[in-house]
């Protein structure tokens, strides 16, 4: 069973543990946001590669995501699937991340709430650079998230959040044809986004 499928079974088993709770009720988002990458390079890829800023690769790039859950007036539970991608001297990477996320709500005032929280899960990190062998990995992401969230009505509400997390993927640079350049790992990310909820 692939990690991906490991984290799906997760998410459902806690999904139906907590249904039985009446007051929650389901929510779907879909986010859009701004993610930037801290890349760690390999000795031998800066040798090989003429020392390629790796960190601007996927720097305040666009990201797109979805989300579903539950929650009540105290907090939320959710699975989160997004996806970024860019390209910067000549190396281009995807990231993808699928997480479980827990949040806590408190009062900002009126309609307006304040939340922060955990999240943990996979990440799928994918080096498509043009010349290069494709190759793709995939590790671990945890970390949290701060933000503030506005009902707009009964069903719907927006939200602006900040996102940090920790990784552990890693994939290797070959140019077709030469063999291993080096290597490319994911050490940490950090998201803005802005998200539309609508709970059913």
């Amino acid at each position: 069973m692939t990690g991906f499928k490991k984290l799906l079974l997760a998410m459902t088993v806690m999904g139906a543990s907590t249904a039985a709770f009446a007051s929650d009720d389901n929510f779907a988002s879909l986010t859009f946001g701004q993610t930037s990458d801290k890349i760690k390079k390999s000795h031998a890829l800066n040798d090989n590669l003429d020392r390629p800023n790796a960190d601007g690769v996927i720097g305040k790039d666009n990201t797109w995501g979805v989300r579903l859950g539950r929650q009540n007036s105290d907090g939320r539970y959710y699975a989160t699937y997004d996806n970024v991608s860019g390209s910067h001297n000549g190396i281009k990477l995807r990231h993808e991340n699928l997480l479980g996320s827990y949040d806590l709500f408190y009062p900002g005032g009126g309609s307006t709430k304040l939340f922060g929280g955990l999240s943990a899960g996979l990440t799928k990190m994918t080096q498509e650079s043009s010349g290069f062998s494709r190759d793709t990995n995939m590790g671990y992401a945890f970390g949290g998230q701060v933000g503030v969230l506005q009902q707009v009505s009964r069903n719907t509400s927006v939200e602006l959040g900040y996102r940090y997390l920790r990784h552990n993927a890693s994939t290797e640079v070959s140019e077709r044809g030469s063999g291993k350049q080096g290597s490319l790992g994911m050490n940490s990310s950090a998201q803005t986004y802005i998200s539309a909820n609508y709970a059913f």
